[in-house]
């Protein structure tokens, strides 16, 4: 498989292989299982997150709500 970076992306890339002593090859192949490790959790989570919604078990919040809440939190953190 080949892998497309940006010249900018390729110089970081090679900086770090150059101070960790490591191959740029043994990188991006840490970086990435890394990544997707991390984006199935993510996906773990939300499809968890839609059945609590779907199921009931959890009620949406609106968004106006939300919103809301934070203006509010901004104001009291402000006054304080």
């Amino acid at each position: 498989m080949e892998v497309q970076l940006t010249p900018e992306t390729e110089q970081k890339l090679t900086a770090l292989a150059t101070q960790s002593g490591r191959r740029t090859d043994d990188l991006v192949e840490d970086a990435m299982a890394g990544y997707l490790d991390e984006v199935a959790q993510v996906r773990v989570t939300l499809d968890s997150r839609y059945d609590d919604l779907k199921s009931g078990r959890v009620k949406p919040i609106p968004g106006t709500d939300v919103e809301a809440y934070f203006r509010q939190k901004s104001a009291t953190r402000r006054a304080q």
